[in-house]
């Protein structure tokens, strides 16, 4: 597979695969397309680990490996064993197996698992371990054994620079594209109010500055056959950060939360573009310079707090919106519609978003004025 064209996953929560698919797209990546749970594109392994390296929203890259069709046990053990596994895995490096099994004749994943796992040792001589880094995941569907290889390793929202987080915390993917989804592009200030751990003030400061969010972390490819250590580094290689006009700010009545939110954008290196103040949402004040973005992810009756409390809180945000910030634009995440219209703001509605075991959608609103 060294040289050929193959279907690359890129995975992301549902509800958010258009925001996915632009991102990937401007970005230059091949024909993406939108499937459920993520976008694909074509690619060969550099462009697997650029994805890895610079795509913001997805949380994991997956190469696809080809397949056969396996109409039982028997058929897959022998097809397993003459699969080129060789081409993409190490000898020296163990894999892990997982397998799915939907509408096949082949019904029993632990089965099929075990007759993959059982080819690689035995045919090519690859160590299997349940708790290897590398992953080889086979999707048999209709009779269809599809392989691929989780390129990635950790989740990517672990983007290798941020220790501290608070309670119910938002995945760095996640507001990526939240932040994409209210049309922010790096070129206008952004502000949120309730900033816990600090997470969409620096996904902010690190698009304007033009920072690689994989940068800072390594990832599972390393340890794959067409891993060239040169090339890599050579893609790695720090572009000076952007000049950025703009302060990225956040704060929060937690003044544990503003502690770690300075903590997070130092070791990301975008403290010299954030602030980060420990006050409560009613002396939130609008800072001098052009309109931008005031994006929220406040606590929710079924996530933090009691509900019935909220609804106070929700409607000060409002109001403060109203009065100080004319001009510009809001983005709350909730799964409580009730307390988004609290706001009483002119909101439009995004699409359910699966965060936390939670069912949020983005409300968006224009501050009038």
């Amino acid at each position: 597979m060294s040289n050929e064209t193959f279907e690359i996953f890129l995975a992301c929560a549902p509800g958010l695969e258009p925001i996915l698919r632009d991102e990937a797209r401007a970005l230059g990546f091949d024909k993406p397309a939108c499937v459920p749970g993520g976008v694909t594109v074509q690619g060969g392994w550099r462009d697997v680990w650029r994805a890895n390296l610079e795509l913001r929203g997805a949380g994991r890259v997956s190469a696809g490996l080809g397949g056969f069709r396996a109409m039982h046990l028997a058929q897959l053990d022998k097809r397993a064993r003459k699969f080129p596994w060789g081409d993409v895995l190490r000898h020296d490096v163990p894999v892990k197996v997982e397998a799915t099994c939907r509408k096949s004749r082949i019904y029993h994943d632990k089965a099929a698992a075990q007759r993959i796992e059982t080819a690689l040792s035995e045919a090519a001589g690859i160590p299997v371990s349940k708790d290897a880094a590398i992953t080889l995941r086979c999707r048999i569907e209709d009779d269809l054994c599809s392989f691929s290889i989780d390129t990635s390793g950790a989740l990517l929202h672990k983007r290798g620079h941020k220790e501290a987080v608070g309670k119910a915390p938002m995945r760095e993917t996640l507001a990526s594209l939240f932040l994409r989804q209210c049309g922010y592009t790096g070129t206008e200030p952004v502000i949120d109010p309730m900033c816990g751990s600090g997470t969409f003030v620096i996904e902010a400061a690190e698009m304007a500055l033009g920072l690689k969010p994989g940068r800072s972390r390594s990832f599972a490819f390393e340890q794959l056959v067409s891993f060239d250590a040169e090339a890599w580094e050579a893609m790695k290689a720090t572009q000076p950060p952007r000049d950025c006009v703009f302060t990225f700010r956040g704060s929060d009545r937690d003044a544990g939360a503003v502690a770690m939110s300075r903590q997070n954008a130092d070791r990301a290196g975008v403290s010299s573009v954030t602030e980060f103040a420990h006050h409560a949402v009613s002396d939130l004040q609008r800072p001098d310079g052009p309109p931008g973005l005031v994006i929220v992810n406040p606590p929710y009756g079924g996530r933090i707090g009691n509900k019935k409390l909220l609804y106070a809180l929700h409607a000060s945000l409002g109001q403060v919106m109203k009065e100080r910030f004319a001009g510009w634009r809001m983005g709350i995440i909730t799964n409580e519609a009730g307390l988004a219209r609290a706001t009483g703001l002119d909101l439009q509605t995004g699409p359910p978003v699966a965060h936390g075991g939670l069912k949020v959608r983005l409300f968006q609103a224009r501050i009038p004025g």
